[in-house]
């Protein structure tokens, strides 16, 4: 049997080639012996490449970055970003490249990037290094992102680097090849106002305009409807979000994704127990990022993105800042709007019917779940068998079976639609205490259970035998649950 072929693969350099004020060329660190942990093959074919090609030692090698694709200009992308509240001036892409751009198999052109490359001018006091852990939760939670249908940024590969990176204890060392619509942040453009202006500013603006609003260039005043698109596509995204209980974590400017996708999987997790207040970052002390603030903390990003768009969107200063509040009022409007529609369908109603008749029931609901501590995914699971009249299950995860049954009655007084629930309704998502586990296991070498795992959550709608324990809450005695930055 013949050996793979050599992988030929042409990239653009666009990004690097126009904006030489937002990058450092730069390459990645050497591999000397790369090992391929997690391939998306179906990935890899939609982007044109061959997945057995990739498999090959130069294959590895171009994964890895050492290997640099014809066309392309590796660059470390610099921005700016308020983590926490607090405005950092340079950040900027410490341990990761932006390889270049290539046209997937729909026409869309994405980024290829690499996370854990090495140390960058961009580094600060980072090691430029990654775990093998956290580049393994970024590929497990953004595919199931992806088979749940919420924007992402996509993980083509992991590799083992065969290097030790010295956390609080030594860890096998890794990168992540990740595919994105692009890297463009608020950040970007918060860098871009302080190191060059309004004309750089305008430049990006009009660089993103082509690439992800290409409607807005013929609109009467394109900068507010880029700022409009784009404040549109986080009103859809957070609604998403919390539909499914997920929380990002790490809300910061520099983790806003100006195409609408998710970006940056660092202190993520999916919520268990219903909780608003929902915190799993262990560096979010006070709550910031917690599960109900996404909608504000997405709408405070925006605010800053629009303060670096100001100029350009009138030359009077106060008619700029109308016009920004203008645009943003409408996130609020359009997340009310995305996330009522979004109950509607998880419990199966009509979107026919009147928010007067839908909000009560969905409000009740909402206050019911905290009280009654349910599991957020397995209770609305639960409610598709609810509304084919077994109501077993989901009685099964109430407190107070008085209560629920109460707001079960006049829930099915609206005749919900089952089999929509079913397309809703996750029976799988990437369980936190299951996501532990298959880490734990392949920090040891093991790693049977991050594919098992992978395999279950890129299917999350189709119930299946033998799979209960994916379908299951945490045992009582996992938790409090704390995720890290993984830097």
């Amino acid at each position: 049997m013949s050996a793979p072929a050599r992988p030929d693969i042409a990239v653009d350099s666009r990004f690097a080639r126009e904006f030489p004020e937002l990058s450092i060329p730069w390459s990645a660190k050497p591999v000397t012996a790369p090992r391929l942990i997690a391939l998306n093959k179906p990935l890899a074919e939609h982007l044109g490449l061959n997945p057995a090609e990739l498999q090959s030692p130069d294959g590895l090698r171009l994964l890895a970055g050492n290997r640099v694709p014809r066309g392309a200009a590796p660059v470390a992308q610099g921005y700016s970003g308020h983590q926490f509240g607090s405005y950092s001036p340079r950040l900027g892409d410490g341990r990761a490249l932006l390889l270049g751009e290539l046209t997937d198999g729909g026409g869309q052109l994405c980024d290829i990037h690499l996370k854990g490359s090495g140390r960058t001018p961009f580094a600060r006091a980072g090691d430029g290094l990654a775990a093998l852990g956290p580049m393994l939760r970024e590929y497990v939670i953004s595919e199931a992102m992806h088979a749940l249908g919420i924007p992402t940024t996509r993980s083509l590969a992991v590799l083992a680097t065969g290097e030790v990176v010295q956390r609080e204890k030594p860890l096998p060392g890794a990168l992540l090849t990740r595919v994105a619509k692009s890297h463009l942040r608020v950040g970007s453009f918060q860098y871009a106002r302080a190191t060059g202006g309004t004309d750089l500013v305008r430049r990006l603006a009009d660089h993103a305009i082509t690439r992800h609003a290409p409607e807005a260039a013929h609109a009467e005043n394109p900068y507010r409807a880029l700022f409009a698109s784009v404040a549109s596509a986080q009103a859809q995204l957070v609604a998403r979000w919390m539909l499914v209980g997920f929380v990002h974590g790490v809300m910061n400017t520099d983790n806003m994704a100006i195409s609408g996708e998710s970006i940056d999987y660092g202190p993520c997790a999916f919520m268990d127990t219903f909780d608003p207040a929902a915190v799993y970052s262990s560096i979010d002390q006070n709550g910031r990022y917690a599960y109900r603030n996404q909608p504000a903390i997405a709408q405070w990003n925006l605010a800053r993105f629009a303060e670096t768009l100001l100029p350009l969107f009138d030359d009077d200063e106060e008619r700029a800042i109308t016009l920004a509040q203008e645009a943003l009022g409408g996130f609020q409007r359009e997340y009310s709007v995305a996330w009522l529609r979004g109950m509607n369908s998880k419990l199966g109603l009509s979107q026919d019917l009147s928010e007067e008749v839908s909000s009560p029931v969905i409000n009740d609901l909402v206050l019911l779940m905290q009280e009654q501590s349910v599991d957020y995914t397995s209770f609305f699971r639960a409610l598709n068998h609810a509304a084919r009249g077994d109501m077993e299950p989901v009685r099964q995860t109430a407190l107070d079976v008085e209560a629920l049954d109460t707001w079960l009655e006049g829930w099915r007084q609206l005749s919900p639609n089952a089999e929509q629930m079913d397309r809703i309704n996750p029976v799988y998502i990437p369980r936190n205490h299951l996501v532990e586990e298959a880490l734990d296991a392949a920090t040891e070498g093991d790693f049977v259970p991050f594919h098992r795992l992978l395999e279950v959550v890129i299917d999350p709608y189709h119930e299946r035998d033998g799979l209960t324990r994916y379908a299951s809450p945490a045992p009582a005695n996992f938790g409090p649950y704390r995720t890290f930055c993984g830097t």
